[in-house]
């Protein structure tokens, strides 16, 4: 019965020796083994020596924020033409496309408000000469005892007021850049460019009677610095700073690429599509930026320390994006990661990992 016993037990042995020979011998056969997000492989298997790692480094780095924008003018260089007085356009100066300086002739109205004007100023001239007039004759008369201190005050008081009403008159026609000295009752007014710039519209027409509520009939504008407006994201706001440079690419023109600086950032959000005005600017000296083209703006962030590992390391399956984290000698875990953006071989990382980490930059896909 002993004996019975003792060869049963040797006969149980030499099932479990069996059973650990089997299952050593495969895992000899095995490449890899996975254990939920965890990995074993095979350090004897040919697929050890495909998978190559990478270290989790940090690099300088920018965020970039792509946007569309539109070319639009510089409010203090676009200027509309309109006569101040109604009057018919007795002549022209210019033509479309015309670059003019700030001052030049652009065309000549008659107007009679025009010549009322200039009756008023000649008008407070006259007055202005007899106050003065009078108020001399005031004096030598008071000097010589005739006429009264209070007679020479009110002179006095009258010269001023004709000199104010002078000064009042001679403004008035200096804001339409009229030389007074040389005026003449009854000649035209000439509408001159506030602005220098190019003529982009003329609709100035010799003959044609402008009433004093008209539509301009001349636009000008100075391109050589314009405006680009973009709207930018509420949740990317963070990245746009004043000041900042920016790079614009040019559907009409693809082999040029043009840069700007962020001029102003509007302080209200637009409510129904959650984003912000910004305004830029840019050189357009070659004229290549059109009024009211498209273009593409590519804002440039303040350059960070950012987590990066190769483009290679990043796998995918129907769950969010992952790569294998080396954990030990031939053991890593699969670790789901968020990345930024991938750009010349790289992937920015924004979470998942940790500087100096290895993980598997190549090979990888083997282990999915």
């Amino acid at each position: 019965m002993v004996k019975r016993n003792w060869n049963f037990g040797i006969l149980i042995l030499m099932i479990m020796l069996a059973a650990c020979g089997g299952k050593k011998e495969e895992e000899a056969n095995v490449a890899y083994r996975l254990q939920g997000n965890n990995v074993w492989v095979n350090p004897e298997d040919v697929l050890a020596g495909k998978l190559i790692t990478a270290e989790v480094s940090e690099e300088l780095y920018s965020k970039e924020i792509v946007t569309a924008g539109t070319i639009q003018p510089i409010t203090t260089q676009y200027a509309y033409i309109a006569p101040p007085f109604a009057g018919r356009i007795t002549k022209s100066y210019v033509s479309l496309g015309q670059k003019v300086e700030a001052n030049t002739p652009l065309f000549e109205i008659i107007s009679t408000d025009f010549i009322e004007t200039q009756k008023e100023f000649f008008q407070a001239q006259s007055e202005k000469d007899l106050a003065l007039k009078d108020m001399k004759r005031k004096e030598d008369l008071f000097n010589n005892g005739v006429a009264s201190e209070k007679e020479l005050e009110e002179a006095v008081n009258l010269l001023k007021i004709a000199e104010k009403e002078y000064e009042n008159a001679f403004a008035a026609l200096q804001i339409y850049h009229v030389n007074a000295e040389n005026m003449v009752l009854g000649q035209p007014l000439i509408i001159r460019a506030p602005i220098s710039g190019h003529v982009i519209e003329n609709n100035v027409v010799t003959g044609l009677y402008l009433k004093d509520d008209a539509e301009p009939v001349a636009i000008l504008a100075n391109l050589n610095q314009v405006w680009i407006t973009a709207q930018v994201k509420e949740k990317d706001l963070r990245f746009i700073h004043k000041d900042s440079e920016l790079v614009i690419d040019i559907p009409a023109y693809p082999e040029k690429v043009l840069t700007g600086k962020v001029f102003h950032i509007d302080e209200a959000i637009d409510e129904e599509t959650r984003s912000v005005k910004v305004l830029s600017v840019c050189d357009n000296k070659d004229t290549l930026l059109k009024l009211g083209m498209y273009v593409t703006i590519r804002f440039n962030d303040i350059a960070r320390n950012c987590l990066v590992i190769p483009e290679k390391a990043l796998l995918q399956d129907e769950k969010p994006t992952f790569v294998f984290v080396k954990t030990g000698d031939n053991t890593y875990q699969k670790t789901p990661v968020e990345v930024d953006i991938t750009k010349n071989g790289k992937a920015v990382i924004t979470s998942g990992l940790e500087k100096g980490q290895f993980v598997i930059s190549e090979g990888g896909y083997y282990l999915k």
